[in-house]
């Protein structure tokens, strides 16, 4: 009783009155059934906008039409591989996982496990999470129709017409998923996401014999009434979820509202949206160019709904507030800089839902160059990539008189985020020591990523699955599966319910400077209150330039006695021989336990991996690491 109320008043302190009030009356109007009054269902038919009154509307998009479009054809295998299949019947989960789903797949059943949702209960009734449905992401996942690039792709590159096939798709989806009812109208960013890329390709076959004016009314009567619930809905990623969902659901509403301009409600989303879009990239991107869910791939999706934002506004002869352009510029310079220069990967850190919402290139899903390009380019700014970024062309992009950028060798601070990156020829050190105004998803706070020669040697575990059994999500969120420090078997912060930590760690102290020898990093962060007031992890280290060396020494002040400090390394089960030489502050060498971990480098997959653990009851452990080429 006690626990839970100090538990509570905790959430309440880190979430603020703002969001524990909205939470209260959310919920209050969802177990009351009042909510779902505010969305109708099977509204009666209208036609709010003509094909032709559609094709004639004064807005620009990225590009007229397919016929419009002149960069150069390349018909990959992967663009045919892709497409192939797909006409199987075979679809490609998260970017890592193909389940055969069958050429006329519900859109309601969860391929991972066969539960098949009801598609007529309406969405307020529908839980997020249950053991039965599994993981309900995965009938969110070709409901996002994120699918159609390669379809439209394959279409461009090969000169093949597959106008047909892509309107088959949305009128099938149309028809299977009456509206406000089912799992599909259950998150609002689905249905965003939903809706701008049926936008993209009702653009690309514009002048398609294949979109009737019998098709066209089928769609526009569908995004209407998905739009207007994202619009009676935004409050809710506004408050109370408030990450990149609010980002792409208020971007949807300025755009739908700036590209259907004929619906009765265009000009309020369009101003409402454009206004919440501002405000939410003005507190979601923070100074530094950092993001506020501390996640590398989510901050790709704010860089990819920033860029949409961008172009599309100004083909348009609109502008933001100043400050998205100064944010998106900011964030391409810091995943610029933790980027690997090899592949363009970036350190596996922070929560991965395996998202990738427009996929215009060939490239692996972990390589990151083609998105931050478009964005650069957008921002005349080029990154020197020196490789073909297919996404420039479908964004109508001119890469002429662009600004040259790329970082040099040396230290980077984005004390706002609280990242510490130091680059040289062959390694990349990359080190979180964060003070957390907004909600950490996962207990990683001085968690340390090396990577030699474009080799990931010591790496974040990842993220797996975010509905699955609670000791593999305890492992994959918590501090064990983080190159950093655990007391006992103990998390940094104490775990509440699904997302939600207790006690959020934050940086006390922090620095990072550069001597003629040698890089120096020394963070504090203040960790642990559930197992003891006042405990302080600091974590120092030494990287001697020009070599894949490291010294680390983590002290921790104030614990128990009898409470060991265990200092945890994982590594890949392929890599590079690692040496490690390890000690307490009595002199003992501490013996290398190796235990079996996992890795999840994409969503709802995990693979074996190594864990390299010293263990003291002493104040703190010394440890060289050397990576033998």
């Amino acid at each position: 009783m006690i626990k839970g109320i100090k538990n509570s008043i905790n959430l309440l302190r880190n979430m603020g009155w703002r969001y524990t009030q909205f939470r209260v009356k959310h919920e209050l109007l969802l177990r009351t059934g009042l909510l779902k009054y505010k969305f109708p269902v099977n509204p009666a038919y209208k036609q709010y906008i003509t094909l032709q009154q559609w094709k004639q509307q004064q807005t620009n998009f990225f590009f007229e039409s397919k016929e419009t479009l002149s960069f150069e054809k390349q018909p990959s295998a992967e663009i045919e591989k892709r497409f192939q299949l797909y006409n199987e019947g075979k679809f490609i989960f998260f970017n890592s996982t193909e389940f055969d789903i069958g050429k006329n797949y519900d859109w309601v059943t969860n391929p991972e496990n066969g539960y098949k949702y009801d598609a007529h209960k309406h969405w307020t009734t529908i839980a997020d999470y249950s053991k039965e449905a599994g993981d309900i992401k995965y009938v969110w996942e070709k409901s996002r129709f994120s699918f159609l690039y390669d379809i439209i792709r394959y279409d461009y590159h090969f000169n093949k017409d597959c106008a047909a096939l892509v309107f088959a798709e949305i009128l099938c989806w149309i028809k299977a998923n009456p509206i406000n009812c089912g799992p599909n109208y259950r998150c609002s960013q689905e249905i965003s996401l939903r809706v701008l890329n049926w936008t993209f390709a009702l653009h690309y076959y514009k002048n398609s014999p294949s979109l009737t004016e019998q098709i066209f009314n089928e769609i526009q009567f569908a995004i209407y009434w998905q739009m207007d619930h994202v619009y009676k809905h935004i409050d809710f990623s506004r408050i109370a979820v408030r990450n990149n969902h609010a980002i792409t659901e208020t971007l949807a509403l300025y755009l739908m509202g700036t590209l259907y301009a004929g619906y009765p409600n265009a000009d309020e989303w369009k101003q409402k949206g454009k206004a919440w879009f501002e405000e939410e990239i003005a507190y979601q991107v923070y100074e530094d160019g950092t993001f506020l869910q501390f996640s590398m791939n989510y901050h790709r999706v704010a860089i990819q709904l920033l860029t949409w934002a961008i172009v599309l506004a100004e083909k348009n002869g609109e502008q933001f507030n100043a400050v998205v352009y100064e944010r998106a510029k900011k964030s391409v310079e810091f995943l610029r800089v933790c980027m690997n220069d090899k592949d363009g990967w970036l350190p596996n850190y922070g929560n991965n839902d395996g998202a990738l919402f427009f996929k215009l290139n060939d490239d692996h899903y972990r390589d990151y160059r083609a998105q931050i390009q478009a964005l650069a380019t957008a921002l005349d700014i080029d990154l020197c990539f020196k490789y073909l970024c297919e996404d420039e062309h479908w964004y109508g992009l001119q890469s002429t008189l662009l600004q040259n950028w790329k970082p040099a060798n040396g230290t980077y601070q984005f004390n706002t985020g609280g990242y510490y990156i130091i680059r040289e020829q062959e390694t990349l050190t990359f080190i979180r020591c964060g003070n957390h105004k907004d909600r950490p998803l996962q207990a990683d706070n001085l968690h340390l990523d090396i990577w030699y020669r474009g080799q990931n040697i010591f790496t974040d575990a990842g993220s797996y699955k975010y509905n699955t059994d609670e000791e593999t999500m305890r492992y994959f969120m918590g501090t064990a599966s983080h190159n950093t420090v655990m007391l006992n078997n103990a998390d940094q912060m104490q775990k509440g319910t699904r997302f939600i930590w207790y006690n959020w760690s934050q940086c006390t102290d922090v620095q990072l400077k550069e001597t003629a020898e040698a890089f120096h990093f020394k963070g504090t962060i203040s960790a642990f209150a559930h197992i003891a007031p006042g405990i302080l992890h600091t974590r120092e280290i030494i990287k001697a330039k020009d070599k894949p060396y490291w010294q680390i020494k983590d002290t921790v002040t104030n614990k128990p006695a009898a409470v060991s400090i265990k200092q945890l390394w994982h590594l890949p089960l392929q890599h590079l021989p690692v040496s490690f030489k390890s000690a307490d502050e009595h002199g003992d060498g501490l013996a290398a336990q190796i235990s079996n971990g996992q890795l999840s480098q994409l969503y709802g997959k995990k693979e074996a991996s190594e864990t390299i653990i010293f263990e003291t009851t002493g104040d703190y452990i010394f440890s060289e690491l050397m990576i033998n080429s």
